[in-house]
């Protein structure tokens, strides 16, 4: 077991007997890393206690230097909601597994059964766009764990939120794979007529069989290409996301699945290759030999093949769709299909110009 630190913030401390840069103790690294911690204490350290079945170890995971990152190259959004933590639907693949860690709880079954919802998410946004320095920009939401995953038949937080980016007139740019989006439709309807809202739907696969078992709580693929229609014929722009996609699993699939898209009348798509951060290798390696282990040592050379022999980059630029002989393939065959179809001939632009500041608490409103 493992805990972050605020390592950076302090010089390390280095015993005169050591040459620089040598490894330090455990004591040691403690000492620096609890000095303002410590403060009043004896102490200098707190090492687990020998008859603990855990042990923590201090170290710095790269969070207490994210200040010091550039905004990421590579997604179009600066600023996004998530309405729940951890997600049913129970995608073998989810990129945001590993966020439960941080939570004390794993990445594996926990992330699909121990959820955590935050309904005061439609006043607290409410809250935020009255600030007087705030400047709007489409809102992403889906970004993380799905927001019509199945709890949010109950919680409707989701409903909440637009209703709130209506009667602001906020944009905002969705991303989910379940059929429960097409609810909303009235909101994202009247919404999509001042261009203030599109959706992406994800999908997958087309094999129900696959589906089942590697998205085992999401709508079926023919239930999100029926969503895609109704969002379609009521005027919303929406976007197929060919995602993940998985060599020798569901690459063979990317132009039947365009095509049944352009069929329900997406003008938009993407694709994303598979993301293995963190716990996700481990879990997908332990989903593949389970179910597919004659393809197991297949899958991953390829994963390897396209990062740079790695089974996961996390390279700006270069993590959405990897390198090499294959991924540039898989681009290809991409960018060939859609200019068959006439899918992204056009993308569609949301606006900010309709934006309403809603008045803060201590506010009065405006008379005229």
């Amino acid at each position: 077991m493992s805990r972050a630190s605020n390592a950076l913030k302090h010089p390390p401390v280095t015993a005169p007997s050591e040459p620089a840069g040598a490894p330090l103790p455990f004591e040691q690294i403690e000492a620096a890393i609890g000095r303002q911690r410590r403060r009043g204490r004896g102490a200098q350290s707190n090492a687990s206690g020998r008859f603990e079945a855990e042990a923590r170890v201090a170290f710095d995971d790269g969070w207490q230097s994210l200040e010091e990152l550039p905004p990421f190259p590579d997604i179009g959004f600066d600023r996004s909601i998530n309405p729940y933590r951890g997600c049913e639907h129970g995608c073998v693949y989810c990129f945001a597994r590993p966020t439960h860690a941080y939570l004390g709880l794993s990445p594996g079954l926990d992330f699909e059964t121990k959820l955590f919802a935050k309904p005061d998410a439609p006043q607290l946004l409410e809250k935020e766009l009255a600030a007087a320095g705030y400047e709007p920009r489409m809102i992403a939401i889906g970004t993380n764990t799905d927001p019509y995953q199945p709890i949010e038949r109950d919680r409707k937080i989701m409903r909440g939120i637009l209703e709130v980016l209506e009667k602001t007139a906020h944009p905002v740019g969705i991303v989910t794979k379940s059929a429960l989006v097409t609810r909303d439709i009235d909101i994202l309807a009247r919404m999509a007529k001042r261009n203030l809202a599109k959706v992406a739907v994800s999908v997958t696969t087309l094999d129900a069989k696959l589906a089942r078992s590697m998205e085992p709580r999401a709508s079926t693929p023919s239930k999100r290409l029926e969503a895609l229609k109704q969002l379609s014929d009521a005027g919303i722009p929406t976007t197929v996301m060919v995602a993940p996609v998985i060599p020798a699993l569901n690459d063979s699939e990317i132009e039947r699945i365009l095509d049944a898209a352009a069929h329900a009348g997406v003008r938009e798509a993407s694709y994303v290759l598979l993301r293995l951060p963190l716990e996700v290798r481990d879990l997908f390696r332990e989903w593949l030999m389970a179910n597919y282990p004659d393809r197991y040592r297949h899958v991953f050379t390829l994963i390897r093949d396209m990062r740079d022999g790695r089974d996961y980059d996390s390279q700006w630029g270069t993590r959405m769709k990897g390198t090499g002989p294959m991924a540039w393939m898989i681009g290809r065959r991409f960018e060939i299909a859609c200019e068959k179809l006439g899918l992204n001939k056009r993308r569609a632009k949301l606006t900010t110009d309709h934006f309403a500041r809603p008045p803060r608490s201590n506010e009065q409103f405006n008379l005229f």
